[in-house]
Order: structure tokens, then sequence, then C-alpha cells
């Protein structure tokens, strides 16, 4: 561009005017803007959020006590103890996440045999202290049974990508 040309296009605002045409041009479009707490967008069904414990229909966990998530774990968040039942099954006595070390990489998951562990749906879960993010067998389970039509719905609809 010519030094002549340069000062031409400054002296008449060229950029300026470009930049409002393309002002003018999107403020005619539909709004692409969410009003957040009220309105949200659509998930991905394999969106990784807050960790679940699910549990058999006939409301027995499904946890196995394998250890596979808790091997498996990059960050070494989970924690499982286990002790055989009367029955010769072995269930979990203790599973717990610390979610202040959990990456949300999925491997848990996909390494679980029978889904127990799944990372929901849900990704509005800010606390105010620290020691409220170390999840324990008990708030796995509640936010398992919170959560358990959207959770089946989304592993259904993952299920051929497997």
């Amino acid at each position: 561009m010519s030094f002549i040309d340069r000062h031409i296009r400054a002296f008449l605002l060229v950029e300026l005017l470009q930049g409002m045409f393309l002002t003018l041009r999107y403020m005619f479009r539909p709004k692409i803007t969410l009003n957040y707490p009220y309105e949200k967008g659509p998930l991905s069904p394999r969106f990784r959020g807050e960790h679940a414990l699910r549990r058999y229909p006939n409301g027995e966990e499904r946890c196995i006590a394998c250890k596979l998530c808790e091997a498996v774990c990059p960050a070494q968040a989970i924690t499982i103890e286990a002790e055989p039942r009367d029955d010769g099954s072995r269930r979990t006595t203790r599973y717990d996440i610390d979610m202040t070390k959990c990456i949300y990489c999925g491997f848990c998951e996909e390494a679980c045999p029978v889904d127990a562990i799944v990372e929901g749906p849900n990704f509005e879960y800010a606390t105010e202290t620290r020691e409220e993010l170390m999840y324990d067998k008990e708030k796995l389970l509640a936010n398992g049974a919170r959560w358990e039509i959207e959770l089946d719905l989304r592993l259904r609809a993952d299920a051929p990508y497997r």
C-alpha cells in the first residue's frame, strides 16, 4: 500500500466505517445471548461434570469394588476401601473422591465395568470451602439418585460410541 493511499484511507476513516457496517449487519440478526441463570445452553452427552455413584433399579449399589477407577485415576483423587459381604460379593465401605485433585479426564468412568461411577451433567457445584469438595460415598450416591434419569439418558445416547 502506498504512502498516499494509506493517508487517504486514514483521512476518510475507512476502517471505522467498515467496523460500523459490521456492527450494523449484526444488529438485525437474532441474538445468541443466553440469560444464564434462567436459560441454559445444551450440553453434550459426553460432558464431564460432577461425579455420581449409581444404583441398580432394585436399589443395590452398582460398585463392585474392583478398584479399577482408583488405579486408572492419573490424579490419584479416588480412594476405595472394600470388604466382602455375607453372600460372597464385595462392596465398598469407603468411596472418596477429592474433587480438588480431579482433572475430569473421564478415565474412571471408562474403566468401570458396571457403569457405577459416572460424571454427570451438573456443572453448578461451586463451594465456599475446600472440605465441601471432598466427596464421600453418601454424597456420591445422593448425586446418583438426584441425576439418575439424566445419567441413564446420557449413557444410552453415548452407548453407540463406547
